[in-house]
């Protein structure tokens, strides 16, 4: 497909911040050197003991094999090389995004031309926390999972069931946290759901079971615990432990299942990623800038799927409340008092704030006449969201 205005726009934008964080950049990429070399190195407290010998490297091991990729190049060169790869990511994803609101949005009268303009600006938000966490901490892991992500709502947006569950198996193997956003699953019709569930259970068991397998010691590397800084809204909740409390990460994943579940079970399933990267930043102890990234490309699914402005407000509400007053907010109590408010504030406006008619929901057998023929359409998924106003335009889908 020829190269469209806005995505060149966008694609010079991601060069300009590649160049401006490049030199500072690869803050965590040993951590990815160390993991995958332990891991295929043969090295003492490696092998299938990784997690057991060394749980700090909180990293999944699809994550450590896609750094393996990197290895054959110099220490320096590999960094750079993965670093280029992960911001080229970052444009697929918004291309994906932009078509996956296209796909969904087909048949409803969607302008393309406004859509376009809205994945530019959400697109401008975007990428710098996309550089944050792809080239300035060069975190692979958190990089694949969200890739992985995209491409599981984009499957999804197309009416696939066996590929949205490998590709949310697949984040989750690059990253733990992405369970969070197996919520997509119960989008599925009925009748795929169950089995596509068992085939991602059964993709994630394969990728770790080995090693809970070869050591049982690797349970360790859930209960690692971190600082609870100062600027985390867990503080504000009362949590004034100094490190990560035991009932922290199965709360994370717990409250973003269910934010998860009660948004497909309101017709808001584009809103599944953002909440889910809301409870990771609500309960999380540490306030790492990368994080932000996670919460960037809920906003930006949102602001394209679920919503139907020309202006992506919480894409750039997400960027300047929590990038922003990371930089401009002093003190850390003020900025957890932020995190606090940004997730209060949009998880109750994606599963409560009123929206537009939804979409006439077709059935399994709806047809329409075309040339005296009956013509069968495809069913939409469930959890359709609002429909996109504009005037009738070409169902090419161009964003």
């Amino acid at each position: 497909m020829p190269l469209r205005r806005h995505t060149a726009l966008l694609a010079l934008w991601t060069v300009v911040w590649f160049l401006l964080v490049a030199r500072s950049g690869g803050v965590s990429w040993h951590y990815l050197q160390q993991g995958e070399q332990l891991l295929f190195g043969g090295a003492p407290g490696g092998g299938l003991s990784l997690y057991a010998q060394h749980p700090e490297l909180q990293i999944g091991p699809v994550s450590l094999l896609a750094a393996r990729l990197f290895a054959p190049f110099q220490p320096q060169t590999g960094q750079l090389v993965a670093e280029a790869v992960m911001s080229a990511l970052g444009l697929v994803m918004l291309i994906l995004v932009g078509r996956t609101a296209a796909q969904y949005h087909l048949g409803t009268g969607t302008n393309h031309r406004r859509l376009q303009q809205r994945i530019l600006i959400a697109g401008l938000a975007f990428i710098p926390m996309w550089v944050e966490v792809s080239v300035r901490f060069a975190h692979l892991d958190d990089v694949l999972a969200l890739f992985f992500t995209t491409l599981a709502v984009h499957s999804l947006s197309r009416g696939g069931s066996t590929a949205v569950g490998v590709w949310l198996a697949l984040a989750v193997d690059a990253k733990p946290w992405a369970l969070s956003f197996a919520a997509l699953l119960l989008v599925l019709p009925q009748g795929r759901r169950l089995r596509v569930a068992a085939l991602f259970c059964g993709l994630v068991a394969v990728a770790w079971l080995p090693f809970y397998l070869g050591n049982l010691d690797s349970v360790a590397a859930a209960r690692f615990a971190i600082p609870n800084q100062p600027a985390s809204s867990l503080r504000w909740l009362g949590v004034s432990a100094q490190s990560t409390p035991p009932w922290d990460r199965p709360a994370q994943l717990s409250l973003g299942l269910v934010l998860g579940a009660l948004a497909v079970l309101r017709g808001r399933w584009p809103a599944v990623v953002l909440l889910g990267a809301d409870a990771r930043i609500l309960l999380d102890p540490s306030v790492y800038t990368y994080y932000t990234a996670s919460v960037l490309l809920g906003t930006l699914i949102w602001d394209a799927v679920g919503q139907r402005r020309l202006v992506p407000w919480w894409s750039w509400i997400a960027l300047l409340s929590l990038y922003g007053g990371t930089l401009l907010i002093p003190s850390d109590p003020a900025r957890g008092l932020v995190r606090l408010g940004f997730v209060a504030l949009s998880t109750a406006y994606v599963l409560l704030w009123p929206t537009s008619r939804k979409r006439k929901r077709k059935g399994k057998r709806d047809r329409t006449r075309t040339g005296g023929r009956a013509q069968a359409r495809t069913p939409e998924p469930a959890g359709a969201a609002s429909e996109w106003p504009g005037p009738p335009r070409s169902s090419t889908i161009g964003a």
